[in-house]
Parts: C-alpha cells; structure tokens; sequence
C-alpha cells in the first residue's frame, strides 16, 4: 500500500477545498480509484538535443541505480516503509556549473514541495544525478505544458516530470532510457458503482464509451490522461466523445469531480492514488 507522505498534496487539496466552499455535499462526498490499468506507458527524462554529453551521463546513471539498488530504495520511499528525502535546489548562477532541472512539483509522488523543499521519485533522482554529475542541482517548477519548452529552449538541462515517451515531445527533447512503467486509471465518485463489474481496460472504456457525450471527465493539461480522454490518433487513443476539461494539476480535477461538475478523472496510477487518499482525508 502507498506510504502515506502527503503532506505535499493535502497543503493543495486543502487549498482548492477552501476555494470549493461548500460545494461538495457538505463535505462528505469521496473518491476511488478504478484499479485497472487503462494505458501501458514508460517515464524517460527529456535531455537538451545539444548535449549529447549530458544523454550518455544520463543513461550510465539510469543502469547504474537500477544495477546497485538505489531506483529501488528511492521507490521504497514512496511505495514502502522508506522515509522521503528532502531536497534543495540551489539559485540559479549561469557563473556555476549546474544542472538546470525543469519539472512540474504538483504530481506526487514524482514530484512535489513542503515547505521550502522538494520531494518525490524524480526529485530524489535529480539530486542524485547531480551529485554523480559533480554539478550544483537548481530546479526549477514551471507548468507542465512547458516542461519539456524550457529544454527545447535552452533554459534548461533536463526535464523530470513524469514524462511519458511521446514522438510530439521528442520536438524539444532527447528522450533518455525508460526508468519507470506506468498506466493512467480512471477516478470516480466512491457512491459510483458503473465500473465495479469492470475487470480490464476494455471494459471500462465500453462503459466511457456508452456514456459518450453526457460523460464528463477531467484529465492535467498536456498530459497522456488528456490525450487518452479526448483521442489521439498518433498513441491509438480513439476517444470517447466525451465533455473533457484540462486542469492545471490532479488535485483541482478531483476536486471538481467531488463538486459535482465533472464525472470522472483520468490520471497516472500513483498520483490517483496520492491525490484521492490526501482529498479523500479532508472530505
């Protein structure tokens, strides 16, 4: 089961809960998550096309932590009975040699703050990296949509974000080896019960599909979760004519969806789950 290190995330459901009022039943109405996965995809980090340099250092560090065990003991951190690690960025000095990482920290438990610090898997990997690198880690927190811009720009050296592979990315960024597997799930009302029968992805997206345009979903702008909701024809997604609205994070779709104006959330597995356990406390 999840750690329950959520700190991060309650500090913005609480925020968009305070905005919601008393839209939400009086409080009581929660979310689940629908365990199935609805997508098969894989994280890389998005490395500037001009250093070719920086990619192979990349992708050396990537076998080294998954061969010595730290991908796996960064995970426990999360997933098990590790304690997350707090990181630092440094001020940005182009007068120093850093390592420039733009990610998106409302996606936990990827990436995410407390307080003055940065948490999370890729967070804990940036740090680590930069340590391998002999560089002084900055990160820098920019919406998602332009994670992987401010790399294609020059702005910065990485992207770490919970990147899913796609051909439209690979515009602006070098993809890295894959470090992470993952899959986008469906969030729903807990009161609902029109997926409890479900026992794979086929039979969800009959259901999604059935609904067609009376079905509202919600998904993070410039997300896989988006893609699949409103169709894609270059990852296969055919769409299910469905209402679907972008939202800056995780957290505010779910938050609507408890406020009774949209149906349902797609999102990556592991932040579902952060997200509907952290709203779901304060419910």
């Amino acid at each position: 089961m999840m750690k329950k290190v959520l700190t991060g995330i309650l500090a913005a459901a609480m925020a968009v809960s305070i905005l919601a009022g008393c839209g939400n039943d009086g409080g009581s109405k929660t979310a689940k998550v629908i365990d199935i996965a609805l997508t098969d995809e894989q994280y890389a980090f998005g490395v500037d096309k001009t250093q070719p340099e920086l990619m192979e250092s990349v992708n050396a560090f990537i076998k080294e932590i998954n061969e010595n065990g730290t991908f796996e003991e960064i995970c426990d951190h999360y997933f098990g009975d590790g304690t997350p690690v707090a990181v630092k960025s440094a001020a940005y000095d182009e007068s120093k040699d850093q390592l420039v990482v733009a990610t998106n920290a409302s996606f936990e438990p990827f990436e995410y703050i407390d307080g003055d610090s940065y948490y999370g898997i890729d967070m804990e990997i940036a740090a680590r990296l930069a340590e391998y690198l002999n560089k002084e880690l900055v990160i820098q927190n920019m919406d998602f949509e332009a994670v992987c811009l401010s790399v294609g720009q020059q702005k910065c050296d990485i992207a770490m974000a919970g990147l899913t592979v796609r051909e439209d990315r690979m515009e602006y960024v070098d993809f890295s080896d894959a470090y992470y597997n993952a899959s986008q799930v469906l969030i729903v009302a807990s009161d609902d019960k029109d997926f409890d029968g479900c026992t794979d992805a086929a039979s969800v997206e009959a259901i999604l599909k059935e609904k067609g345009s009376s079905a509202k979903i919600g998904a993070q702008n410039g997300t896989t979760g988006l893609f699949y909701a409103e169709g894609d024809e270059d990852w296969g997604f055919e769409g299910f004519g469905a209402q679907v609205t972008g939202y800056k994070n995780g957290s505010l779709a779910v938050q609507d969806l408890l406020n009774g104006n949209i149906d349902y959330v797609i999102i990556d597995s592991a932040p579902a789950a952060c997200i509907t356990e952290a709203i779901n406390k304060l419910q």
